[in-house]
C-alpha cells in the first residue's frame, strides 16, 4: 500500500521508503530464526547505524538528523511493515524509548562519551523503569540510590525490560529522595557493572525475537558522572519522552496492522471457497474495508498527535487518546485477520498467527489503555 497523510514531506517519504526496504530484505526473510533464538543479531542493528536510521532524532551537531516527532511516527510505522514486531521494538526501545533521554539530559560529557556508539549500533540502550510493584505507575518505584562517596549505590530490581539481556547499557530509574514519591534520579547503568545481572530472560507471549529481562540491582555502584539529568528529577524528565514513547508503539502497529490487511486481502482474494473465493463474500470484503478505514483514522490521528509535538504543544490528550484506542483497533484488525485465514491463521507458520500475538501487548506497554483514557478524562473535566 502507498503511504500516505497530510504531513508527509520528501524527506519522510525517504526515511519511510527506506526503512521498508530494509525490513523487507533484511528483516522479513530472517525474522523466524530470530524469534528462534530470542535475540536480533547485533550486526543487524550495525548495518542500521551505518545507514543513519539510529539518529534520526539525534541533534546533527551530535550526529544525528535532528529531526522531530513526525520522523519517529514515519519511522516506527515503516519497521510495522516488517511483520516482526519483536524486531520493531528492539530498535525503537534503542532509538525512542531509551535514547531520547540521554539526548534531553545528558551532559556534553555523558554525550561525547556514548553517542558515537549509541548512533552506530555498537551501545544498544535499554530503558530500567518498570519494576515488579511499579508498572505505568512510575511513582511507586522503590529501586533505591543512596549516596556512597563520589558516587552512587544502587538496590532493587526491575523487570519487562526490553534489549537489557543483550544490551550495552540501561537508563536505570531509582529513588533518591524518599521522602519525595517523585524523588527519582536516572542513572547511565553499562550492563558490565558489579552487581549488575540479569536474573532471568522472560519467556514472552509476543515479540519473541526481543530480549526481555527481569534485573537484579545489589550494591551497584556508579559513579557522579552516571547521573543524568538533575538529581531528584528524573520523573520529570521521563514524563518529558512518554508521549514519544506512546507514538512509536502505536505506530509499529499501524505498519503491522497495514501489512496484515493487505496479507488478508491477498489471500481471501486468492481462497477459493463457495464456487468464488472468500473476498467475494460481502461479510468479509466488507469488513476487512471497515478494518482499513479504521487504520487509516489512527494513523491519522497519530500523525496529527506527532505534528502538534513537533509545534511544540501539548498533545498528552490526543496522544494518549491515539494510543488508547489505537492499540485496541490494531488487536480488532489482527483478530479479523486470524479469522479469515481460517485454519491457516492458527498455524504457527502464518505470518498473521505471530503478528496477532506481537499485538497483545501493544495496549499494555507504555502506558495501558486504562491509563491513557484517564489522562484524556483529566483533560476533559469542564472548567477544569
Amino acid at each position: 500500500m502507498t503511504h500516505r497523510n497530510a504531513f508527509m514531506t520528501d524527506e519522510l517519504q525517504a526515511i519511510y521508503d527506506q526503512t521498508v526496504e530494509f525490513v523487507g530484505k533484511e528483516v522479513t526473510p530472517n525474522g523466524e530464526q530470530w524469534e528462534e533464538q530470542g535475540k536480533v543479531p547485533r550486526e543487524v542493528l550495525r548495518q542500521m547505524g551505518e545507514l543513519g536510521m539510529l539518529g534520526l532524532r539525534v541533534p546533527t551537531e551530535l550526529g544525528g538528523l535532528g529531526l522531530g516527532p513526525l520522523a519517529s511516527a514515519t519511522f516506527s510505522e515503516a519497521l510495522g511493515a516488517s511483520t516482526f514486531a519483536g524486531f520493531d521494538v528492539t530498535v525503537l526501545v534503542h532509538t525512542d524509548m531509551a535514547g531520547p533521554h540521554l539526548v534531553n539530559s545528558g551532559s556534553p560529557e555523558q554525550l561525547e562519551r556514548w553517542m558515537p556508539g549509541i548512533l552506530s549500533g555498537e551501545t544498544i540502550l535499554s530503558i530500567g523503569v518498570s519494576e515488579p510493584d511499579a508498572g505505568s505507575d512510575v511513582a511507586g518505584i522503590r529501586t533505591r540510590a543512596v549516596r556512597d562517596g563520589d558516587g552512587w549505590r544502587i538496590n532493587g530490581s526491575k523487570t519487562f525490560i526490553t534489549n537489557a539481556v543483550y544490551g550495552d547499557m540501561t537508563i536505570l530509574a531509582a529513588k533518591t529522595d524518599p521522602d519525595n514519591k517523585y524523588g527519582i534520579s536516572m542513572f547511565l547503568v553499562p550492563s558490565d557493572t558489579e552487581g549488575f545481572t540479569v536474573a532471568k530472560k522472560l519467556n514472552k507471549h509476543g515479540w519473541l525475537c526481543s530480549d526481555t529481562a527481569e534485573l537484579s540491582l545489589i550494591d551497584v555502584w556508579v559513579p557522579d558522572e552516571s547521573l543524568l539529568g538533575t538529581v531528584h528529577r528524573g520523573f520529570y524528565e521521563t514524563m518529558k519522552n512518554f508521549q514519544n514513547e506512546r507514538m512509536v508503539l502505536v505506530g509499529m502497529g499501524v505498519g503491522a496492522a497495514q501489512a496484515a490487511i493487505d496479507t488478508t486481502n491477498e489471500y481471501t482474494q486468492n481462497r477459493k471457497a463457495f464456487g468464488g473465493h472468500l473476498f467475494d463474500l460481502g461479510a468479509i470484503r466488507q469488513r476487512m474495508a471497515m478494518n482499513q478505514a479504521k487504520v487509516d483514522a489512527v494513523r491519522a490521528s497519530m500523525y496529527h498527535a506527532a505534528w502538534l509535538g513537533e509545534q511544540g504543544l501539548d498533545n498528552v490528550k490526543e496522544m494518549s487518546g491515539a494510543k488508547a484506542w489505537g492499540c485496541e483497533v490494531v488487536n480488532q484488525v489482527m483478530y479479523d485477520c486470524v479469522q479469515f485465514h481460517g485454519g491457516m491463521g492458527y498455524m504457527r507458520e502464518s505470518a498473521v498467527e505471530r503478528m496477532y500475538r506481537d499485538a497483545r501487548i501493544l495496549p499494555i506497554g507504555g502506558g495501558a489503555t486504562e491509563v491513557m483514557l484517564e489522562e484524556v478524562a483529566k483533560r476533559s473535566i469542564v472548567g477544569g
